[in-house]
């Protein structure tokens, strides 16, 4: 790769979430600091429109097409990494991984397209794998929090007792930020392949769904679609609506490691609603919201009504929303032998955007420059497993993330 022209390419630059990566890293790093980067798209003039809001920084532009091979072919030639900001995935998303792999080039995404994650990992894994190539997806709030707490909670296990911890739970205490319209979308195209492929409803019920061939069995059950009571956080819990990829993911993560945390290791994540009768009318209001919702098909009245109130493609929370959203998530391990360790880890801007687009811009960065201290990995593989300390380093020194050991009496 040290004869590509740039380090990075960021692919769809001129879409909601595209935009905000552009502003961070044009923020963070700038031209002429160590990197170079450039930004791609379809049209020549919104990518334009990007740069000139920007105040005209000197940031290449190319143009390409998610259904032109060809054009895609001639951006991976031109950088060690792209990262992509264009869904829904499963619709535009699987050339660019293609040409990524036939080409060598590292790629980054935020999606949470499970049965699309499925596809790429059952296509492409094992020649990435061959190629010394890394595909990362989930980037972003799904699921690098989930991902790389859990690989920091486990870290600390280890180095405190020299073993590690055999059950996690996550448990969202507090969050504030919006949607966008490409997440809505993205959302939409699930359900409307799941409508038309029923197979699709056995990857997204299946908690194993992304581990390798011949493992994709364990404890964990489906994810928690009900409010129940939580004796060790001690309230009332929720489903969580991004639990459905974030689990996935950090059993691939295990599983690509070798199982090191045991074959019957268990991770589950959920929302706390907090203690009393309070906490339990949240709970149960919560569980029933998100029930409406994930069960509302295509082109229903409700699917209908959501739609018309939703944000449309291009559009989202605004800045002031972005800047003055947050996360807040703790992570409790428990000790095959007894004991338990928790971990808070936090976000300083709105999860799905502010954040996100400070976490993607820093996987990308963290992939084109920190190659030579990455995990030797290699495929269609996750956050910690691809990239490990080094992307841990960048997201707390960059990214307005924290991630810390806790105490227990914080989350009472």
């Amino acid at each position: 790769m040290s004869n590509k022209p740039f380090d990075l390419i960021i692919w769809g630059a001129s879409g909601f979430t595209g935009k905000l990566v552009v502003e961070y890293l044009n923020r963070q790093y700038g031209q002429g600091r160590g990197l170079t980067w450039a930004i791609a798209g379809r049209n020549q003039e919104k990518l334009e429109a990007v740069l000139k809001g920007m105040g005209d920084p000197q940031i290449p532009i190319f143009l390409a097409d998610s259904e032109d091979a060809a054009s895609l072919n001639t951006l991976a030639r031109q950088t060690k990494v792209i990262c992509t900001t264009v869904g829904p995935y499963a619709k535009y998303g699987s050339d660019l991984v293609r040409v990524c792999v036939e080409n060598g080039v590292d790629y980054c995404d935020l999606t949470g397209e499970v049965q699309w994650i499925r596809r790429m990992i059952d296509q492409h894994h094992e020649q990435a794998k061959a190629n010394g190539t890394k595909i990362v997806h989930c980037c972003g709030f799904d699921s690098i929090p989930s991902d790389m707490g859990v690989f920091f909670l486990q870290k600390e296990a280890f180095q405190k007792r020299e073993a590690y911890c055999e059950e996690i739970k996550l448990r969202v205490k507090a969050m504030k930020g919006g949607f966008s319209g490409g997440t809505i979308a993205s959302l939409n195209n699930v359900l409307i392949e799941a409508q038309e492929d029923p197979s699709i409803f056995e990857i997204l019920q299946n908690p194993y769904a992304l581990n390798p061939p011949g493992e994709r069995m364990g404890r964990d059950e489906i994810d928690l679609d009900k409010f129940a009571y939580d004796e060790d956080f001690e309230g009332w819990i929720s489903p969580f609506v991004m639990a459905a990829i974030n689990t996935k993911v950090v059993r691939r993560s295990h599983a690509l490691a070798g199982y090191p945390y045991g074959r019957d290791f268990r991770y589950e994540e959920a929302t706390f609603n907090g203690p009393g009768r309070k906490g339990k009318w949240s709970a149960r209001l919560t569980t029933r919201a998100i029930k409406v919702l994930s069960d509302s098909k295509p082109n229903s009245f409700m699917k209908k009504l959501v739609d018309r109130f939703s944000p449309k493609p291009g559009e989202g929370p605004s800045a002031q929303q972005r800047e003055n959203g947050f996360f807040n998530l703790a992570l409790l391990g428990k000790w095959r032998e007894g004991g338990t360790m928790y971990v808070k880890v936090t976000g300083d801007r709105d999860p799905g955007y502010g954040s996100t687009s400070k976490m993607l811009g820093e996987s990308a960065v963290c992939l084109a420059k920190d190659r030579e201290r990455l995990p030797q990995q290699f495929g269609v593989i996750t956050p910690s497993i691809a990239m490990g300390d080094a992307l841990l380093e960048r997201l707390v020194q960059n990214a307005g993330l924290t991630f810390e050991v806790s105490s227990r009496h914080q989350y009472r």
